[in-house]
Formats: structure tokens, C-alpha cells, sequence
């Protein structure tokens, strides 16, 4: 099926953008990457009367470490994010970048339409949740800052106004002996995850000092899994601690039997994801090298 018409704008620079969704009112909207609004245009879910392309915008994609944290531009692509030597410093953004969907999808989607689009199937605000995360938007008043906590406030609602806009990620890097994993599981590349799980632990020698968990397609939006990082602070990870934990994520999962799975066969699927996610976030906070990939049926 093919998009309604509709009328095409390209827009110079952020406070261009900003300025041209404002006047031309609640039926343009903003075109990123595009990897959620199209396949919407092309099935007539969405018929917006105006496209503002924020592609053509200068220095709007950019992975720089500056102040112990480090900034993503809005504009900044998966694929880049995954071939960024930056990034690897905080191993669960490399996780989730490198196994969003498919080569082509990664190489146009980016970090900021995939924020603002706050699709509950997407891997972005899953991993991010586990990180002390801020969100840097613009809109006619001026610019703001939003913890992503803040900005996420239910399936596909954020806390941006119509005419306003993300343009930077700003991700702060998690002290030493920290590590983390971000896992999924998939039926097949191209296609959402049936559940995620995203780990993040702070170790002093063999007891966890910190710990956030954040599960991921089994809830209307991420869900932070307290009990289960309960399970984990203070505490020796041992085998016993970590199956305590995947419990307690288990637990706290909400989700829906859909065409990826029934509800029990996903909540089976975050006590693996957390139990595998846990283990590797203890190897890589010990300083090995590990390799985390994606799961596929």
C-alpha cells in the first residue's frame, strides 16, 4: 500500500525544524530515520499532511565522551553506535545497538526518532533505563533537559509537546568495576524481540555494590525490575543469588500473549535473558572481553 500525499519540507537546522512543526500545526510531524513512521505511512496508520525531514540537519549525528559522559546526537545511527569505539565503553549500548533489527535498518534508524517514537518493542529505551540517561530536546521555549525516566510516559507517549524535538542523548559513563549486557530474543533478525532484558552491576570484588534491570517487550513501556536488583545489591553473585533475582524479574514481568509468544512462554524467556544478562555483566565488570549477542529461535 502506498502513504496519503502529503507535503514535504526539509528543514535547515533544529530551531528551523521546531519553528516549521509549529506553524504548520498537529498534522506534520517529524521524519528521523524513518524505521517506525514509514511502514505507519505505508499501511495508513499514520497520515500526516506535512513531513519535516530532519536529515539534511548539520551536525545533528555525533558520538562524543566529554564530562564522564557520553553524548549521542539524535541523528546518530544504530550502525554507527555499533562500530563506535566510544560506545564499547559502556558495553550495553554496543549490545543494543549491534542487534536492533537488520543491517539496513540499523544503517537509517537512529537513537533519537527511536526515543521519541517510544515504541514498547524497541530496544533503546530498554538498555538506556539501566544507565543514568538525559534527554536533551528543543522546542519553541527554548531547550530542556529530561531524565529518560521522566520522558517515557507510556507506549508511544513521551513528554515532548507536539513542536518539540530530541537532540542529544547524554549517557553517563558508570564507574570502574562496572559492567553490563543487554540480550533479546528474537524469532529472526528483522523482527521485534519476543522479550529483552538489559543488566547493569557495579562490583567491589565479588559483592555487587549496585545493580539496575530493566526487561523489555513485556510491558506497555521498559520495566525497572526492583526486587530483582534488590535480590542482587550487597550480595555475592553466586548462582543461588542470580536464580533469585531472574525470579524476581520474572515477577515483575506484565507481559501479553501476542504472535510472539503466550505470556508464560515470555516470562520463562526473562528468567533466561536476566540469568544470561547477569552473567556477563559480572565478567565484563571483572574486566574480560566478552561478546554478547542476541538470541534466535
Amino acid at each position: 500500500m502506498y502513504p496519503r500525499s502529503f507535503h514535504y519540507h526539509r528543514a535547515g537546522s533544529l530551531e528551523e525544524a521546531v519553528s516549521m512543526l509549529g506553524q504548520l500545526g498537529e498534522g506534520a510531524k517529524f521524519l528521523a530515520g524513518g524505521q517506525s513512521l514509514i511502514p505507519l505511512l505505508k499501511l495508513r496508520f499514520a497520515n500526516p499532511e506535512h513531513l519535516v525531514d530532519l536529515n539534511f540537519i548539520p551536525g545533528t549525528s555525533f558520538i562524543k565522551e566529554d564530562s564522564g559522559a557520553l553524548h549521542f546526537g539524535a541523528m546518530t545511527r544504530h550502525a554507527e553506535i555499533e562500530h563506535s569505539a566510544l560506545a564499547r565503553k559502556i558495553p550495553v549500548l554496543h549490545d543494543c545497538a549491534a542487534g536492533i533489527a537488520d543491517v539496513q535498518v540499523r544503517n537509517r534508524g537512529t537513537i533519537g526518532g527511536s526515543l521519541a517514537e517510544a515504541d514498547p518493542s524497541g530496544d533503546w529505551t530498554n538498555a538506556l533505563i539501566t544507565l543514568d540517561t538525559i534527554v536533551h530536546c528543543l522546542g519553541p521555549s527554548g531547550a530542556r533537559t529530561i531524565q529518560l525516566r521522566d520522558f517515557i510516559k507510556d507506549a508511544y507517549t513521551t513528554a515532548l509537546a507536539h513542536d518539540e524535538l530530541v537532540t542529544e542523548v547524554e549517557v553517563k559513563i558508570p564507574p570502574q568495576g562496572s559492567g553490563g549486557a543487554y540480550l533479546a530474543f528474537k524469532r529472526s533478525a528483522p523482527v521485534y524481540p519476543s522479550a529483552s532484558a538489559a543488566v547493569q552491576l557495579t562490583l567491589a570484588g565479588d559483592v555487587c555494590q549496585d545493580a539496575a534491570i530493566a526487561l523489555g517487550c513485556v510491558g506497555l513501556t521498559a520495566i525497572r525490575a526492583t526486587e530483582a536488583e534488590t535480590a542482587l545489591r550487597g550480595n555475592s553473585l553466586s548462582d543461588k543469588t542470580i536464580a533469585t533475582a531472574a525470579e524476581a524479574a520474572r515477577a515483575a514481568a506484565d507481559p501479553q500473549t501476542d504472535m510472539r509468544g503466550s505470556a508464560e512462554y515470555k516470562r520463562q524467556l526473562v528468567v533466561a535473558l536476566v540469568k544470561r544478562a547477569i552473567q556477563i555483566a559480572v565478567r565484563r565488570a571483572r574486566g574480560e572481553q566478552v561478546e554478547g549477542a542476541h538470541l534466535y529461535a
